[in-house]
């Protein structure tokens, strides 16, 4: 194949090659038969970006942020401020990442380049069989949860409109990338919107003076609970958690057009709207219900808009939250398939999941196989369990992408980079050392629930082992795919 490199293996890994890659290469390996063809463009990946991270977050935990900065306005406006500029790190630095790698896959094929192919499995056997799955299945049981508000359902049937909705995405994302990426554009533009007017009546109806809290000399320190250092960080892991899934984007890099340019745009776009976002969303809460009313809500958007309108705005709240929901678990169906497209491609998971539909143009049977263990869990209730334990593991997997920058620029020093993250080496340290920090505080304060997550990680030995022994991959060894 024209223009193809190939990495090869050595026993300390994968050995990079030295030669510059091109956007001719990229364009040639996108029209190979059986690969995925590049047919999204930037506000595709845009709405992608904000479609995935918001999901039910901004309406559930400006509350408990609050609360954890003592009251203070300042504070909590500054620990949501502070959680968007932690992802714009990372998406700055994965974003010459992207441009340098554009293949499906993204932080997978990251970390095989860069640590390994175990490693890599690693992580695409944690995204598999808790993260992105697990993820899916939380906003489809709460689909239809929040479904509860229209309609009167029973646990069963409640775990039933989850799988349904599970199905429907699953079935969108096989019939074709531009349909998934087209009902994603559509969903995300309208939870933008909801959540714009949202904000914007509660700013113009509430009585509550936020911008005079804020210039309040006596307002600036937090006081209570969650008091100083402690409690910002406290309150960083519920807007962490609100801002997760910036990253996603990175896995369809293979089917997006002029990566080189796209992705940095994307990222840089996509993040900073989320910030302004949050941001306003906030600043609405707390002028409909005041410091101690948003504190003292576990569903703040529902009561802010009970407050200023009437008790009958949780509706409009909770089909907002539903469409936020599926926006996000079809971006997840849309995206993380990719990974073990990749993988398959590697030898290292079902061959069969590398293939790519000859009518659909889409890796048909990673999607099937991913939503139906979504499903699953859903139907089980297992991923409540599989998530508190394994979630805090993907900011490992962040933290060795992002570190992967270093490694690309000592070992591929002459490779085509028509996108170099600002202020290197500064900004990807500094995600690197928020996300390890992160992770500590979670080994420190749960150390029991943080073992029995590397547990079920290091559960993915053996299987690695018995694929290594038993596949091949279906290129011969590691290389780029599309």
């Amino acid at each position: 194949m024209v223009g193809r490199s190939r990495v090869t293996t050595s026993a300390e890994g994968p050995v990079l090659p030295r030669e510059p890659q091109t956007i001719a290469t990229v364009s040639a390996d996108s029209e190979s038969p059986n690969h995925l063809r590049r047919i999204l463009g930037t506000w595709d990946l845009v709405l992608m970006i904000i479609g995935t991270v918001i999901g039910s977050g901004i309406f559930l935990v400006p509350g408990a942020v609050l609360r954890a900065v003592g009251n203070s306005v300042p504070w909590a406006l500054m620990v949501w401020l502070s959680g968007g500029v932690l992802s714009l790190l990372g998406a700055l630095t994965y974003g010459e990442l992207s441009a340098m790698k554009p293949r499906a896959g993204g932080l997978y094929v990251y970390i095989r380049d860069c640590y390994g192919p175990f490693v890599a499995f690693l992580f695409g056997w944690t995204l598999f069989f808790v993260i992105s799955s697990g993820s899916v299945a939380t906003l489809a049981v709460a689909f239809g949860n929040y479904l509860g508000e229209f309609i009167q359902l029973s646990a069963v049937n409640t775990k039933a409109v989850a799988v349904l909705m599970i199905l429907v995405i699953t079935v969108v994302n096989v019939l074709g990338t531009r349909k998934s990426a087209n009902l994603l554009n559509v969903t995300t533009a309208i939870k933008v919107a909801a959540i714009l007017g949202m904000s914007a009546v509660l700013l113009w109806r509430g009585t509550h003076p936020v911008l005079g809290d804020v210039a309040r000399a006596g307002n600036l320190a937090p006081r209570g609970l969650g008091s100083g250092l402690a409690g910002f960080g406290l309150a960083m892991i519920s807007v962490l958690w609100a801002y997760e899934g910036w990253q996603y984007v990175t896995y369809i890099a293979g089917e997006t057009v002029n990566p080189q340019r796209t992705f940095p745009v994307a990222f840089l776009t996509g993040t900073a709207a989320l910030i302004a976002i949050y941001l306003f969303a906030n600043v609405g809460y707390m002028a409909a219900l005041g410091t101690a009313g948003v504190a003292s809500s576990t569903r703040v958007a529902a009561t802010a808009l009970g407050v200023v309108i009437s008790g009958g705005a949780a509706k409009l709240v909770a089909l907002a939250i539903l469409i936020s929901m599926f926006s996000a678990a079809n971006a997840i169906i849309l995206n993380a398939p990719r990974v073990y497209y990749a993988m398959a491609k590697d030898g290292i998971f079902f061959k069969s999941l590398s293939h790519v539909h000859p009518r659909f143009g889409t890796p048909a049977l990673a999607v099937c196989v991913a939503g139906i263990w979504s499903a699953v869990l859903a139907a089980t209730g297992t991923f409540e369990q599989l998530l508190t334990y394994v979630v805090f593991i993907g900011w490992i997997f962040y933290a060795l992408a992002a570190a992967c920058v270093f490694i690309y620029r000592k070992r591929s020093p002459d490779a085509a980079r028509p996108y170099r993250v600002p202020a290197y080496p500064f900004t990807p340290i500094a995600f690197i050392i928020a996300a390890m920090a992160l992770v500590a505080n979670t080994i420190a304060t749960q150390p029991a629930r943080a073992g029995i997550g590397i547990g079920i990680v290091l559960l993915g030995a053996p299987i690695y082992a018995f694929w290594r022994r038993t596949a091949k991959p279906s290129n011969q060894g590691f290389s780029d795919h599309e």
